[in-house]
């Protein structure tokens, strides 16, 4: 057996014997593995090609045959490992603070491309200044965290004659990182009241001398809704951040999401940052990102689950969800209500208006998908049914002229191109 004596003979080895044969991915991962086995082991030439061999005849034998059903396939591969989910559909993210939902509820949401989670969650990483350090984790996570003046007081009263009095508490200020004086500013700003004023006789209570018209029964419990819900500081829709240690660096794992937001924030790494709410990464990253997101999403649940489903029937999922440019549900607002065929339409939801509305427009079905061939009863385009024989048959009756006969043979509706001559 002739050794391999160096890296680069065993990459110009795999160049020669591997590369192009299979995918990119393939072909790399299998080069790092055999660099890797070559320095513990050392590798023989011999051993290298039949691995390759090896490599390759999986690959072939793992490729899609023309005609074959991959739509139904992937359908029934998620569809039916997902009937086995049980019925805990929330989870802690790692913290005991969150609860996130998992199983049925969620992969009908991401099926259903809802605009908004149930339970939406981000996780934030940091740059390489903040991501070490525990306070500076802190720092960052104060200017994301949405604070409203409920979060930091102990009280909220109103009475018509006596104003609003805000009793805050000194330590959520402090762990906030927020002064009076910034309550007072927010107070003015929603300019209910002609005066707002810190107590003199008390350091933390805020009082509000309401203007005259508001000096009613009627408006008290609007006003004090208005002051408990305005926000002091902070991202929209981000409630509560929690602070994760993973592995030597600290990770924000926030409640709600706002990604646009976050990602102007100084002090986080842009790069990393992940929310669960697919309809934001595709309105801010774009589309390949949203696609990106769902089968991470889907993988994530069943995953969870203990279902294991390959992730290709999910990424056929995700192509048909997002190769128009935008997210589309699996339904009749999405994928099945768009359709180019009439018939296969109206088989899903609202027959007799989907017919109705291609009767009126004059639309016409060309047949060439596999529901419409069904409700028709002719043989459906998938396997052998894709395969169609054209046939010109000899004219006997003219023997004097030279006699030609041509077979062609396609796939789908278009002529191979090939004929061949026969002879009488």
């Amino acid at each position: 057996m002739t050794k391999i004596k160096s890296i680069k003979q065993l990459t110009s080895l795999l160049e020669e014997h591997l590369k192009g044969k299979v995918s990119t991915k393939i072909y790399n991962d299998a080069l790092e593995k055999l660099k890797e086995k070559y320095k513990e082991y050392g590798l023989s030439v011999d051993e290298v090609l039949n691995i390759v061999n090896e490599i390759i005849n999986r690959y072939t034998s793992s490729q899609v045959d023309p005609g074959e059903p991959v739509g139904t396939v992937a359908a029934q591969s998620i569809g039916e490992p997902s009937t086995q989910m049980t019925l805990r559909t929330f989870h802690y993210a790692g913290v005991r603070e969150f609860n996130v939902t998992l199983g049925l509820p969620r992969l009908i949401e991401i099926v259903d491309a809802r605009k908004k989670p149930s339970t939406p969650i981000m996780w934030i990483y940091l740059d390489e200044e903040h991501k070490y350090d525990e306070e500076k984790a802190k720092e960052v996570a104060r200017r994301i965290e949405m604070t409203t003046i409920e979060n930091v007081a102990v009280e909220i009263d109103a009475t018509p004659y006596e104003g609003a009095v805000i009793r805050l508490d000194p330590v959520m200020l402090a762990d906030k990182g927020i002064t009076v004086d910034d309550v007072i500013n927010v107070l003015k700003k929603l300019k209910i009241g002609k005066n707002v004023y810190k107590d003199p006789e008390e350091d933390y209570t805020v009082r509000v001398e309401l203007k005259q018209e508001k000096i009613d029964y009627t408006k008290i419990e609007k006003i004090k809704s208005k002051i408990a819900s305005a926000t002091i500081k902070g991202i929209k829709g981000i409630k509560k951040i929690i602070i994760q240690k993973q592995g030597d660096e600290y990770v924000l794992v926030a409640e709600g999401s706002n990604l646009s937001g976050v990602l102007k924030v100084p002090g986080v790494d842009y790069r990393r940052v992940y929310t669960n709410n697919i309809a934001e990464i595709e309105a801010i990253l774009g589309i390949e990102a949203a696609r990106q997101a769902i089968i991470k999403e889907i993988k994530g649940v069943l995953d969870e689950q203990g279902l294991d489903v390959d992730i290709r029937h999910i990424m056929l999922l995700a192509d048909i969800m997002t190769w128009t440019g935008r997210v589309r549900q699996v339904g009749r607002m999405g994928i099945s209500g768009e359709k180019p065929s009439v018939l296969a339409r109206a088989a899903f939801e609202m027959t007799v208006p989907k017919l109705a509305d291609a009767a009126v427009s004059g639309e016409i079905d060309p047949l060439v998908g596999v529901t419409e061939n069904v409700i028709i009863g002719q043989p459906v385009p998938v396997g052998t049914g894709i395969v169609n024989i054209y046939m010109t048959y000899i004219n006997k009756e003219e023997p004097e002229t030279p006699l030609e006969g041509e077979i062609s043979i396609s796939m789908g509706n278009e002529e191979s191109g090939e004929k061949q001559d026969s002879e009488e």
